[in-house]
């Protein structure tokens, strides 16, 4: 039997009335499916039982790897690789759904690099990845809750996203510590357009360096002290991050790239 690794976050999803829910989420019969840290193959096995056009899969530990081409062998592809590593628009040049029990160490920053790096057409059709509890309440956040964040913002600038319940450490093994949570993520047909999506990542990470401070302070940084565009915005600079709602950050963003410009 294989044992998990911790240095790679590894928890295999054991839970079978788990598993069954997932695959039952998003139309499988026909498409092409990505599945992230497949781990021993249980999530794999039902993907498969719903006939799916193509499904590939991407695995970075080398024991892993072996025993999936073993277990599966020509009905899956496998990519023994960091997912990190993968140009994700490269592994298939139609549109796919993906699965993912997501290493946690690793988790927001695979979907920030996800997210960051999409042009207008989408590679992927949805979204169904698993989440550390804590991380899935903050990709759902709302603005005035103590949960929103800029992974809130990142993540539903270009998403709509839905938590479609919450895991016990029991569907695991190893047990994690920690409740998980599922989340479905479907693109966005109109998003807030930037010059560069990087500067969205930027603008997010230097208002929530200290998110329970006022906003003053990140603002001048970005700005150099100039009021105007606070004033146009009319945005309070005494209020804290989580009191300024998704739209007042794209803005922001945008008059800070055209002062770029």
């Amino acid at each position: 039997m294989i044992r998990a690794k911790k240095s790679l976050g590894q928890n295999f999803l054991i839970d079978n009335n788990l598993i069954e829910r997932i695959v039952n989420i998003a139309n499988i019969k026909g498409e092409n499916i990505l599945e992230i840290g497949p781990g021993t193959g249980n999530l794999t096995s039902a993907i498969l039982k719903k006939e799916p056009n193509k499904l590939i899969v991407v695995e970075k530990d080398n024991r892993l790897a072996e025993d999936l081409k073993l277990k599966f062998n020509e009905k899956i592809v496998i990519i023994n690789d960091d997912i990190l590593e993968l140009d994700e628009k490269k592994i298939l040049d139609k549109e796919l759904t993906v699965f993912g029990n997501l290493p946690y160490n690793i988790s927001t920053e695979i979907l920030c690099k996800w997210i960051l790096n999409l042009e207008d057409q989408y590679w992927f059709k949805y979204l169904l990845l698993m989440f550390q509890k804590e991380v899935a309440d903050r990709i759902i956040g709302e603005f005035n809750s103590k949960n929103y964040s800029r992974l809130s913002i990142i993540s539903q600038w270009r998403l709509d996203v839905e938590k479609i319940c919450d895991i016990k450490p029991t569907s695991f093994s190893p047990k994690p510590k920690i409740d998980s949570s599922l989340i479905f993520f479907k693109p966005k047909k109109n998003f807030f357009k930037f010059k560069d999506s990087k500067s969205l990542e930027k603008i997010t990470r230097i208002f929530f360096m200290h998110k329970r401070k006022m906003i003053k302070k990140p603002y001048n940084q970005i700005f150099n002290g100039d009021i105007n565009v606070a004033e146009k915005l009319k945005i309070n600079l005494n209020l804290r991050p989580q009191n300024l709602d998704f739209e007042t950050f794209y803005n922001i963003t945008k008059e800070y790239e055209n002062l770029r410009s």
